[in-house]
């Protein structure tokens, strides 16, 4: 595991689970939202997004969550030779960005810019469950079923599963 692509809908907990895992192997966690928005949550220029995105994808190590835009989403997931898809139920989805806006009123979100404008943020999120759930998820599914013959692909699918990942990612680097 040294490319490692966190993906699935609003809310799913891809920044923590993308966090933690950095903080179990060591590799260097770069969050989308961070390479595509200033601190205040002001959008950095397409262009700049994905050359910054090139970057990137072009070290040897990292775990990169989010989504970004279809075109640079689909060539991190080629580079990838770990993909982890978070699939929860959908009212999941809505719960957790529900959550998020809570406790974002305390403390930025993980993965998050300084000052990110949390309502707005959040109304974006909610726009977007469901037009996710319908066109994206659906090919998300596809490509870790495809994926699964020449990548490691972790399909996870309940808060329960994500919690039982970390828990073997630990086990795997404990033993080292």
């Amino acid at each position: 595991m040294r490319r490692v692509a966190v993906f699935g809908n609003a809310g799913g907990g891809k920044s923590t689970l993308a966090g933690r895992l950095a903080a179990l192997t060591g590799l260097p966690w770069h969050p989308l939202d961070l390479i595509q928005y200033r601190t205040g949550g002001g959008r950095v220029s397409h262009t700049e997004y994905l050359t910054a995105h090139a970057e990137l994808i072009d070290r040897d190590a990292w775990i990169i969550d989010g989504f970004g835009c279809v075109a640079s989403a689909w060539q991190r997931f080629a580079r990838a030779d770990t993909l982890i898809h978070i699939d929860l139920p959908l009212a999941v989805h809505h719960w957790w960005v529900t959550k998020r806006l809570v406790q974002g009123l305390f403390v930025t979100p993980q993965g998050w810019p300084k000052r990110s404008p949390i309502w707005s943020s959040t109304m974006s999120s909610y726009r977007v469950l469901w037009l996710c759930h319908r066109q994206l998820t659906p090919r998300y599914r596809q490509l870790v079923a495809d994926a699964s013959g020449s990548k490691r692909v972790h399909h996870l699918t309940s808060a329960g599963a994500i919690a039982e990942f970390l828990e073997a990612v630990r086990r795997e680097h404990a033993a080292g």
